[in-house]
């Protein structure tokens, strides 16, 4: 069953006389489950093919149909919810509000979502022991490190058991060690638990997790092609 088709996505911006034709009509589906990488220089337009199927943009033109459902039939407050309750993200930066414990980072989605109030503690303190940080739940960003914080991301984004995580260079500000130990538990939760996973990335060594690599290059699709031989990672340091 494919969770994610698009069909001739378009995608323009008119901030000068002259439009930015950032997607020039792209076309494929994502099986439920699946974990596809998008690679591209820089411009290719992979940053805005991920808001698009983030629901944190709208196409200029096609179709994108989510989950069964197109996208364009549903209102301004249903996206929201929609990205509240099916989507997670990861980003590069962490974005983790500084002055705050990781549980209450981690807690953050719940307050716009409909889980009970009573309920929040108990799912924020399960998705922090998920990524091996249940020592740190009381730590502020600044007394972690960089791979923590973005452990704590990964964290965030799974309170809601989303159906789809979308990843955006997650790795981008880490060193070696730390950058496996994320992609294993992004791994992990693709393998183990079946989350679909759409990962953005320049580095070949990371896409290399994924079952399939799409290629983008000025706006357009070049390449859309399974994985030959899908790297792997040993979580030890969650034990």
């Amino acid at each position: 069953m494919n969770i994610i088709e698009v069909k001739d996505l378009k995608k323009s911006y008119y901030d000068s006389e002259e439009p930015t034709h950032a997607l020039c009509g792209v076309t494929f589906s994502i099986r439920k489950g699946e974990f596809v990488a998008i690679m591209g220089p820089s411009g290719s337009g992979k940053s805005t093919l991920l808001h698009l199927l983030g629901l944190l943009d709208i196409a200029t033109s096609g179709e994108y149909i989510f989950d069964g459902k197109k996208i364009s039939s549903y209102s301004g407050d249903e996206l929201a919810l929609l990205r509240n309750k099916k989507v997670g993200f990861v980003f590069q930066a962490f974005n983790l509000l500084a002055r705050t414990s990781v549980l209450e980072n981690v807690k953050l989605p719940l307050s716009y979502s409909d889980v009970p109030e009573s309920e929040w503690d108990k799912k924020a303190r399960a998705a922090v022991i998920a990524v091996g940080l249940g020592e740190r739940m009381s730590h502020q960003p600044s007394e972690l490190s960089g791979g923590e914080k973005q452990r704590v991301a990964i964290a965030r984004a799974l309170v809601n058991d989303p159906d789809v995580i979308f990843a955006d260079e997650p790795t981008g500000n880490l060193d070696s060690k730390s950058g496996k130990n994320v992609m294993s538990i992004i791994q992990r939760l693709n393998e183990e638990e079946g989350k679909t996973i759409i990962l953005i990335t320049h580095e070949t060594s990371t896409a290399e997790h994924a079952e399939r690599i799409i290629r983008l290059v000025d706006g357009v699709i070049s390449t859309d092609e399974k994985v030959k031989k899908r790297l792997s990672v040993n979580d030890e340091f969650l034990k």
